[in-house]
């Protein structure tokens, strides 16, 4: 018995169609994980891809790494393991986006800086994890002397994603203080213990980056019934000093040791 398209999730044919493969690459691609070894003609018969499209399907499968063709005669297609197909397009992307950033960013980011002309307003709402992440690493690359971080416990799971920014700038010179919840765990404090001067402070539920004391990232957690986590950057300079200042407060309550043991 064939399996057909309609068996992978409407979740899953989203997946593979973001990642950049079109309705047809997708039929042609589940039809040769039943049924391996086959030729075009086949494929076409089980997926419904017309015959005039499969060999330009099955094409465009093996170029982007899904499928993998036997030179015989006659010609019979293989699916690469999906595991295998998506490592090979993550380097795909990587060695692109590498590519491409040194010229996008020479080109582009001059006409952003050029505050002069350019009007915005001192505060924006950032929406989303990865969106805040992102704004918080680019944020702490620009830092030049001193670095303030609040970690409350709801925002321990992002240390990860933060490291190499923290690397980055402890090892240019920058002051890095860091204040965590005294409910933290080893394996997050031995993170960054060697990059920043740490101090522990319970009850915390808020965070924040200050970046200078000229730049304010206030970390707000997800409101109730709101699965989106949402943040507030500015470089309003009274914003900043009063974030700068409230660090300074905390950090004057703070202990230097945790219940959680720095190894």
């Amino acid at each position: 018995m064939s399996v057909q398209p309609q068996a992978v999730s409407e979740k899953t044919r989203r997946i593979l169609q973001d990642l950049g493969l079109t309705d047809y690459e997708i039929k042609g691609y589940v039809s040769l994980l039943a049924h391996p070894g086959v030729q075009a003609s086949e494929v076409s018969k089980d997926s419904d891809v017309p015959v005039s499209k499969i060999y330009e399907v099955l094409g465009n499968l093996e170029r982007k790494g899904w499928v993998e063709s036997q030179h015989s005669r006659p010609t019979r297609y293989f699916p690469k393991s999906p595991s295998t197909a998506l490592q090979a397009l993550r380097f795909r992307m990587e060695a692109e986006l590498k590519s491409n950033e040194d010229h996008l960013l020479s080109e582009l980011m001059p006409l952003y800086e050029m505050r002069e002309i350019q009007e915005r307003p001192d505060i924006w709402i950032i929406r989303g994890d990865y969106n805040i992440i992102a704004k918080v690493t680019e944020s702490i690359d620009r830092c030049k002397r001193e670095l303030l971080v609040v970690i409350p416990p709801a925002l321990n799971s992002v240390i990860d994603l933060v490291v190499p920014a923290l690397t980055n700038v402890k090892t240019a010179g920058v002051n890095v203080r860091i204040l965590m919840s005294g409910e933290v765990n080893e394996r997050s404090v031995s993170k960054i213990a060697s990059l920043a001067e740490l101090r522990f402070k319970d009850n915390m539920f808020g965070g924040g980056v200050i970046i200078d004391a000229t730049e304010v990232i206030l970390l707000l957690g997800r409101s109730s019934g709101n699965r989106e986590a949402l943040a507030i950057w500015s470089d309003h300079a009274g914003l900043a000093s009063f974030a700068k200042n409230y660090f300074e407060f905390l950090w004057t309550e703070a202990q230097p040791k945790s219940k959680a043991a720095v190894p």
